[in-house]
């Protein structure tokens, strides 16, 4: 009978590290908790509505992700981001998810993912048939598009690939949504979906014809969308406010 109060305890305890991790991720990303800012662990006890406990193991994880800077005599800053970070970032997942496509092809990845994986890129077929986006549309995008991805780590058969995938997607320059919306009211930004589309089918060719040396360099070139929409949005205000956690962004000529 203990052991299952120790358990549901735990469990508890797991949730609420979670729940308060989400949502510290969300005041970051969101800009209400701005670079440099000292984070008080009582305020969001207070804010987050959960004790201290689950506060300190989220500031913890959320270090680890790289939002989050340790000071040497305790507590944590929010961190913020050079232009050339982001673009390390980006490259980064481009080199994890083209070993991912080729470990899938050379392994052979699993008939029910590449069959997953095609039913996402039908919604996307479907999605971009619009002459036009909407917000509906963006957002019916955005959910198929990371769902596409989550299956291609999956299909590596590799955990460790898997983690560390997860692991550099948490930054939201790095997540394969960071830019879905920069310029979302452009034709441009249409024909930039449509090419990361036709890219989506070809890796998804290449791992089912099992040619891994293929399918790696079309992911890696697949990175290279989100590196040119980051270029985009780095000469326009008016569109970089719509990338995710833009306001961690530290820009060159404020750095000077």
């Amino acid at each position: 009978m203990m052991g299952a109060s120790t358990e549901a305890d735990d469990a508890a305890g797991v949730s609420q590290t979670v729940k308060a991790q989400l949502r510290l991720r969300e005041l970051i990303v969101g800009g209400e908790l701005a670079p440099g800012q000292r984070i008080a662990e009582l305020a969001l006890v207070e804010r987050l509505g959960v004790s201290r406990t689950p506060i300190r193991a989220a500031l913890s994880k959320l270090s680890e992700e790289g939002l989050l800077d340790a000071l040497p005599g305790g507590g944590y800053v929010v961190k913020d981001f050079s232009e050339d970070e982001i673009h390390d970032a980006i490259e980064l997942r481009g080199t994890l998810e083209g070993l991912a496509a080729r470990l899938a092809a050379e392994r052979g990845a699993a008939s029910v993912l590449l069959a997953e994986a095609r039913e996402c890129l039908d919604g996307i077929d479907e999605v971009l048939a619009a002459p036009a986006l909407d917000e509906a549309a963006f957002s019916a995008y955005a959910e198929l598009n990371a769902r596409w991805h989550d299956l291609l780590a999956e299909m590596a058969g590799s955990e460790l690939v898997r983690r560390q995938l997860e692991r550099v997607k948490t930054l939201p320059f790095a997540s394969p949504n960071g830019f879905v919306r920069v310029g979302g009211d452009q034709p441009r930004s249409r024909d930039s979906l449509l090419v990361a589309q036709a890219q989506h089918r070809a890796v998804i060719d290449a791992i089912a014809r099992r040619e891994g040396a293929r399918a790696e360099a079309l992911m890696r070139e697949h990175a290279r969308i989100a590196q040119q929409n980051l270029r985009d949005a780095l000469q326009s205000h008016r569109t970089l406010h719509r990338i995710p956690g833009a306001s961690l962004l530290r820009r060159r000529a404020a750095a000077r």
